[in-house]
């Protein structure tokens, strides 16, 4: 017997939240606020407005759905299931986060606070939601976004929406072998960045600007774009495979620092860590994201 769909509602700590708990009370966060020229007002307004799209969002489950919730710190220790349908209440952000740990499961972005927002992956509201539920598990139309794995020679993987990062923890000097299309160079550099066209909008918009406005993909197609930031030339390093695409083919890293990071979306606390003489694999990801559109 096949168990019914789940709607599971992502969401994350809004601003109130986190400053009446940096404060330990509404007033003591309105005080500090209040005298560096803000208000909490303008947070709780927000807050409440998240609120009431979740609210909306529950009502709007199918009586013989089942249903759950998990808020973005604890993404990392929820287990998705095949038959879920994730509602993703917040900023496109949240649902770049999401992203990493599920397998095709169908997306809903919800904006709590339209015409505020200006999301591309959040593009529904919350009064829509009963009808986007269903429309979830009746071949409603999807957009498949292309996602970024990054791979240890030891079994090791992550996957992510935007991009991911590749270097020391704390961005000093890393340094690697770098490998693409039959090229390698030694480098020491601020590490590597290897992003998709959903990332497009955001660090790599930045780092494509910084060389000349190199091409970037667009958020469906199959292929990537990589970056070394400051990367320099040395006697024993080099500085001229520094920017590039990603089709079939994959990224290599041959680590040669005591210890480096790789993680994806922003998300430093769900972190792979490789050391020296570990090989990395970036490529386009076998996960695409679902997003109902």
């Amino acid at each position: 017997m096949s168990l019914a769909p789940r709607a599971v509602l992502v969401h994350r700590r809004t601003a109130y939240e986190q400053a009446v708990a940096r404060h330990g009370t509404p007033g003591a966060a309105d005080f500090f606020l209040r005298t560096r020229g803000r208000s909490l007002d303008e947070l709780a307004t927000a807050d409440e407005e998240q609120r009431q799209a979740l609210a909306t969002v529950a009502a709007a489950v199918p009586a013989d759905w089942r249903s759950g919730s998990v808020e973005r710190g604890e993404l990392s220790r929820f287990l998705f299931a095949p038959e879920d349908v994730v509602v993703v209440v917040g900023q496109d952000g949240l649902v770049a986060n999401v992203a990493k740990y599920l397998s095709g499961q169908p997306v809903v972005g919800i904006d709590p606070a339209p015409g505020r927002n200006a999301g591309v992956l959040v593009p529904h509201h919350a009064a829509q939601a009963r009808d986007l539920l269903q429309r979830s598990t009746s071949g409603g139309p999807v957009e498949l976004r292309t996602m970024v794995c990054a791979r240890t020679d030891d079994g090791q993987e992550l996957h992510a929406l935007n991009e991911v990062f590749v270097g020391h923890r704390s961005h000093q000097t890393s340094r690697y072998v770098l490998g693409c299309a039959g090229r390698r160079e030694e480098q020491a550099s601020s590490g590597v960045v290897v992003g998709t066209g959903t990332g497009a909008t955001g660090w790599l918009a930045s780092l494509a600007r910084a060389r000349g406005g190199a091409a970037l993909p667009a958020a469906t197609d199959p292929a990537l774009a990589w970056f070394v930031r400051e990367a320099w030339p040395s006697p024993t390093t080099g500085a001229d495979l520094v920017v590039g695409s990603l089709g079939q083919d994959a990224l290599t890293l041959d680590v040669l620092s005591d210890e480096l990071v790789v993680f994806g979306d922003g998300l430093e606390e769900d972190r792979l860590t490789v050391s020296r003489g570990q090989r990395l694999h970036v490529q386009v990801s076998d996960r695409r994201l679902a997003l109902l559109r």
